[in-house]
């Protein structure tokens, strides 16, 4: 039985995987310092033979140490997450992207583990060619603004893996996330299809930063889990870095709208100035839209799941749920 270490297993992302893991009959551990994830998403889980989890911070060398001597492959998806997070607490996004991966790397280097790295969309910048493909070039915003720190202080990550990579032969696999969304994610830190959600369902106003023509490609989480998968159990591709995302593309302002159909939802739309809503000078993309072209030729993988159904999907999960936010 191959048994998979989860960082960040108790997130969204991360539970999800989990689930899919142990369906797929893995023994798993997830280690999580619950700072974003939360326990809920992992309770049922609780108990089963095949799963065990460590409420811990993966910096901790020591407890990363057992953890990883342990395991057979690594999912690596801990991280700093949420704009709202990453402008207020720069200190944290940097030290926790940074240093919770070198540890990981560390770590696996000397047990010789294969580790799948959790990358981001963010590490683009300010890319203007479209979609974005895997070696085309970053373009970061000025360090005076921490805006930038998240997705550099991920392109350092990156970097840093694949330095493993080429210099000892860590087996190393980067996958870059564009906007994952589904059932379980959580708004408190600025996530923009669950806040709608919600919202809609309480027939808020539904706050649009910006003008609301910037466009983002949401991709369910089920779908960026099995591409996941793919890249983890492929003979090849390591010290390769690969995209996972959707190709629909929808501006906030349409998403905002789509959300109030699906939801029957009296709510208004309200645009809210970059100003009001975070700090001065801050920088938002105008479009991220993935090339998923590398990870269909080496795994076979596209999404399959509209964002129509997605949207029912957490539609369902809060109604279930009750989740205020």
């Amino acid at each position: 039985m191959t048994h998979a270490l989860i960082t960040g297993g108790a997130g969204f992302i991360g539970s999800h995987l989990a689930e899919r893991l142990l369906k797929d009959g893995y023994q798993v551990t997830v280690i999580d310092d619950l700072s974003t994830g939360q326990f809920k998403n992992i309770a049922p889980l609780e108990g089963r033979p095949d799963f065990r989890y460590a409420i811990e911070d993966i910096r901790n060398s020591t407890v990363m140490d057992r953890l990883v001597s342990e395991c057979d492959i690594i999912y690596h998806l801990a991280a700093a997450v949420g704009v709202q997070k990453i402008i207020t607490e720069p200190i944290n996004t940097i030290e926790v992207n940074i240093g919770g991966t070198e540890v990981v790397l560390k770590t696996a280097r000397r047990y010789r583990k294969k580790v799948l790295i959790a990358s981001t969309s963010e590490v683009y910048g300010k890319g203007v060619s479209f979609p974005f493909e895997e070696d085309n070039d970053c373009l970061m915003g000025p360090t005076s603004r921490n805006r930038w720190a998240y997705a550099t202080s991920k392109a350092i990550d990156e970097f840093l893996a694949l330095a493993y990579h080429r210099e000892i032969g860590l087996p190393v696999v980067i996958f870059r996330l564009f906007n994952t969304v589904g059932p379980r994610q959580s708004g408190q830190y600025g996530m923009v299809v669950p806040r709608f959600v919600q919202w809609a369902m309480k027939g808020e106003p539904i706050r649009v930063y910006g003008d609301g023509q910037q466009s983002r490609c949401f991709g369910n989480v089920l779908d960026v889990i099995d591409a996941i998968q793919r890249l983890a159990t492929m003979s090849d591709g390591v010290g390769e870095v690969f995209n996972i995302g959707s190709s629909e593309e929808i501006s906030i302002l349409q998403l905002a709208e789509r959300i109030i159909e699906r939801t029957d939802s009296p709510s208004e739309i309200k645009l809210i100035p970059y100003a009001e809503a975070y700090e001065p000078g801050f920088e938002d993309f105008r479009r991220r839209v993935p090339s998923t072209e590398k990870i269909k030729r080496a795994t076979g993988w596209t999404p399959t799941t509209s964002l129509d159904t997605t949207i029912d999907q957490m539609i369902a999960y809060y109604k279930e749920h009750e989740i205020n936010g």
